[in-house]
């Protein structure tokens, strides 16, 4: 009995310690001001201590979750997640209050206002996340005064101004997630002491100056994205030196021209993309032995000389992208690997045969704007557009239209001012053409979205009514593309056109939750020339699932027309999920500007009924003549008798 009353004394003791482990009053009195403020008492019912052991709120897979530390009698708030919730207003002062935190996650919610430099006080913390919220005004210098930050990301924000210089102190930054944020200016060059840095988004911003020389000394850099700013090349040399790059995506430059010599050593690439990025000269042949890369994106550049041959020897690479440069030579005769699921050459002067082994990536290839022969994998018509839409090549067509409309990613539909638009429901890949049906247009896409949830989808739909339109039906449905998508008007009668462009967002939403923060940026090119830059359809339409339509004029000179709608690395990327940006449309309507009907087909059936129409007026005009005549010669001679009671008989009689 005295040991088990010795037993029980000790578990007495221990529990009696446990229970004076209390939290800190004024971080009890912050947390429940929080929870009040940001209405999530229904979410986080706290009816003890914060730092119960053992609470529901502490558990690795709660939201909202607090986790505490108690390395005495006083336990202290380190870790505090809301994510994902919709919590709304701005950072009360109480959070400040908090200043053990560690890891505060407040992504994805609808927040506003500025940041508080009350920010500065939170010294210990080391994870940020304030991403994808409605944060504005200026970034804080005092983010700087949390020099033991590892992660920081204010992504998908609308802040403006610089980055502030004291963002130079954070010397154990890893990782700095910062696109689509609003900053903009030159980059500062205190930046340069960030060499603990691996992972740096920094695309969708107003960034302006030359690419920074100093990246290049971020050697523990294994993740790189710069797109879409409006910064200016070349693309230093010294990023030879980032030899652990696996994902490195830069592009819309402009300014001085970049050749691919840097690469050579960075064999540890996975993705790789220059998308116009103004690179000029040969793509370097050890490009094809980096054992790890899978996707190869150089399209939109001013490449000269062949396809490297050390390309067809990869056993990783999956999609090839080197569209709209000045490359020439034969295609390579084994190109297409049975790794490959994507390839796109088009718009270069490239010439040869497909491989035999075409087959094997079925629609994933993109020929159109090149010399190469479908070699019958595909169907002959794309040789033949090829080589209209090449500018030194003249193409007539016997019979030409001069109308066609297409449902943009869905079924044949009919509107209700009487245009018959086309299907155009077929399935297209990473890189494809499809011709239509009817040989009146045809439809390319070229990119992959490597991050899509959903898989490899370039289409989008919604049940949901379309609002601004009598045809919600035609807006229900659309293509997408993670790069070009480009539609082709064939055989048309040279002369003006009207080009009528329809539009709906229906993959993103305008409600009020962090779903409703997301941002589609596209161009519109026609005939070559940009009519839209930076277009957002939601916010042009006044919202999204409302129907927008937009109205251009273009010239047909060579029977063909080019609506080319092209990502330019602007827009959020991953609301309301990952992969959710590039060009949309839902239905393309282009027609001469004397012609008074629908689609093509109607309209050949118009001008059928004009010329028969008017063939038989002149037939009935020449018969009313004859009889007349007729009539006037048998009634002059005396000795002729001529019936007045039916001139028809009169005639049939003659």
């Amino acid at each position: 009995m005295g040991i088990l009353s010795f037993c029980f004394l000790v578990f007495l003791i221990h529990d009696l310690v446990s229970a004076q482990k209390t939290t800190d009053p004024s971080e009890v009195a912050a947390i429940n001001k929080l929870i009040d403020y940001w209405s999530l008492k229904s979410k986080l019912n706290m009816t003890t201590d914060p730092c119960t052991p053992g609470a529901p709120w502490a558990t690795e897979t709660a939201n909202p979750r607090i986790v505490c530390d108690c390395p005495a009698n006083i336990c202290h708030i380190t870790h505090l997640k809301i994510y994902a919730l919709d919590i709304s207003g701005e950072l009360p002062q109480e959070l400040f209050q908090l200043t053990e935190l560690m890891d505060l996650n407040l992504g994805q919610n609808i927040l506003s206002g500025s940041i508080p430099p009350e920010v500065g006080n939170l010294i210990k913390m080391q994870y940020l996340s304030l991403g994808i919220n409605n944060f504005s005004g200026l970034v804080p210098k005092e983010f700087g005064s949390l020099t033991k930050l590892k992660s920081l990301s204010f992504s998908s924000n609308n802040f403006n101004g610089p980055l502030p210089v004291d963002f130079g102190k954070l010397t154990s930054l890893e990782q700095l997630y910062i696109d689509s944020s609003g900053v903009s200016g030159p980059i500062p060059q205190e930046l340069s002491n960030l060499k603990s840095l691996h992972t740096l988004w920094a695309s969708d911003n107003g960034f302006t100056g030359k690419l920074p020389e100093f990246l290049g000394t971020f050697t523990n850099l294994t993740t790189l994205r710069l797109e879409g700013t409006a910064l200016e090349g070349p693309i230093p040399s010294s990023y030879a030196a980032l030899t652990k790059l696996e994902d490195l995506r830069i592009g819309d430059l402009s300014g001085e021209d970049s050749t691919l010599d840097f690469l050579v050593n960075l064999s540890s690439l996975s993705i790789l993309s220059l998308r116009s990025s103004r690179v000029s000269g040969e793509i370097p042949s050890q490009i094809g032995t980096f054992p790890n890369l899978q996707s190869l994106d150089l399209s939109f550049n001013k490449l000269t000389g062949s396809i490297p041959d050390s390309l067809q020897d990869s056993q990783s690479l999956h999609f090839l992208y080197l569209g709209s440069n000045m490359l020439n030579g034969e295609i390579p005769s084994n190109i297409i690997t049975p790794q490959l699921r994507a390839l796109d050459i088009s718009f270069n002067s490239i010439t040869g045969n497909l491989p035999a082994n075409s087959a094997k990536i079925g629609r994933s290839l993109n020929i159109v704007g090149t010399l190469v022969n479908g070699d019958d994998i595909l169907d002959g018509k794309v040789s033949e557009i090829s080589r209209c839409l090449l500018s030194d090549n003249k193409c007539t067509e016997k019979f030409p239209d001069n109308s066609f409309a297409v449902k943009c990613g869905g079924s044949q539909q009919t509107s209700s001012y009487g245009v018959r638009f086309d299907d155009d429901s077929e399935t297209l890949g990473a890189s494809s053409i499809y011709i239509s049906s009817n040989n009146d247009w045809a439809v390319s896409n070229t990119g992959s979205f490597i991050s899509n949830p959903n898989g490899p989808q370039y289409t989008t739909q919604t049940a949901s009514q379309i609002t601004s339109t009598l045809d919600s039906e035609l807006y229900k449905t659309a293509r997408i593309s993670p790069n070009s998508l480009r539609y082709y008007g064939i055989g048309l009668r040279n002369g003006k056109y009207n080009v009528e462009l329809h539009f709906s967002e229906i993959q993103m939403d305008d409600s009020e939750s962090w779903r409703g923060l997301g941002k589609r940026l596209f161009d519109v090119y026609v005939q070559g020339e940009r009519v839209i830059q930076d277009f957002n359809i939601m916010k042009e339409a006044g919202g999204s699932k409302r129907a927008l339509v937009r109205l251009f004029e273009a010239n047909v000179t060579n029977t063909n027309i080019d609506i080319h709608f092209k990502w330019a690395g602007k827009g959020t990327c991953c609301i309301p999920f990952q992969s959710t940006f590039g060009p949309l449309v839902s239905a393309i309507h282009v027609s001469q500007v004397s012609d008074l009907s629908g689609s093509s087909n109607d309209n050949k059936k118009h001008v059928g009924r004009i010329v028969g129409i008017t063939l038989g007026v002149v037939a009935g005009m020449f018969i009313t003549a004859s009889v007349f005549y007729l009539w006037r010669v048998k009634k002059t001679p005396d000795h002729i008798r001529v019936g007045t009671d039916s001139p028809k008989k009169s005639l049939t009689s003659v």
